[in-house]
């Protein structure tokens, strides 16, 4: 290896080391080279706009509306119990929102700092009160887990590894770097898609938690998820999962399964 191409992979290791994060409950380390703060200020900034947008049509006080208020509540209510009596109190400050939206599409997500939507598409999925908490659990945990700062530090890796490579082949012919690039891009894209498959199960876990905390039966969690993979399935299926962002159904209720026995360790009625 060229005195360059070690001093390069030197700051690299270095950075990542000296850049690492805890994910509350999994114990699992995570890339953290982005401000998390800076992040939260302008995902309230995007949440804004959005429902402040003409386009946007925000449900008010109707009794789904009212649902998902009463349900992002108790969640949020559950996830800063959970952070203080597990010691990560002080490393949160989310300014909770929690908003019904009018659209058809089956989704429901939670920003940095707990700016959280729900799309009216994914009630008829929810079907229930507990069906709605393993939802906004989920997305919640997403937040929590810090998973969009993680992904931002995962591509700040990738990109300065595909600089490291197209330096490194600079005297290869144009056909011999064009090929290692290629393939350096599709196997960095793959271990992105791999890592988020790994972000949506450790959602899972946390989500679990979280509903359960807020007085709903986690085994409730395992009834939506059937019902979502059947949504899905009406719609044309999914991707392989090797090619996707999320596990594969099958795969994700096995684990959720699994998972059930700890989140009923903090379940409270």
């Amino acid at each position: 290896m060229k005195p360059f191409m070690k001093h390069i992979c030197g700051l690299l290791i270095v950075g990542i080391i000296a850049s690492c994060a805890t994910v509350p409950l999994t114990g699992r380390k995570q890339l953290s080279l982005v401000n998390e703060s800076e992040i939260q200020q302008q995902a309230a900034l995007v949440y804004k706009d959005l429902l402040g947008d003409s386009k946007t049509k925000v449900i008010k006080g109707t009794s789904q509306a009212q649902l998902v208020q009463k349900v992002g509540k108790n969640i949020a209510s559950a996830v800063t119990r959970f952070l203080q009596e597990n010691g990560y109190g002080n490393q949160y400050d989310f300014q909770w929102e929690f908003n019904l939206i009018q659209e058809d599409q089956i989704n429901a997500w939670c920003m940095p700092g707990g700016k959280v939507a729900v799309y009216t598409g994914i009630l008829p999925i929810t079907k229930n009160e507990a069906g709605l908490a393993t939802v906004m659990g989920h997305e919640v945990a997403h937040a929590i887990a810090k998973h969009s700062a993680e992904r931002m530090s995962q591509s700040i890796i990738a990109q300065a590894g595909g600089v490291a490579v197209d330096v490194a082949t600079a005297e290869k012919s144009n056909t011999t770097r064009a090929v290692l690039n290629t393939a350096y891009g599709l196997g960095g894209q793959l271990a992105l898609l791999s890592y988020s498959r790994n972000q949506e199960s450790e959602a899972d876990r946390l989500g679990l938690v979280f509903m359960a905390m807020a007085g709903y039966n986690p085994n409730e969690a395992v009834g939506f998820w059937e019902r979502m993979a059947q949504a899905k399935q009406s719609q044309g299926g999914a991707p392989p999962e090797f090619l996707s962002t999320h596990p594969s159904d099958a795969r994700r209720i096995n684990n959720i399964q699994k998972l059930i026995p700890e989140a009923m360790g903090y379940y409270k009625k």
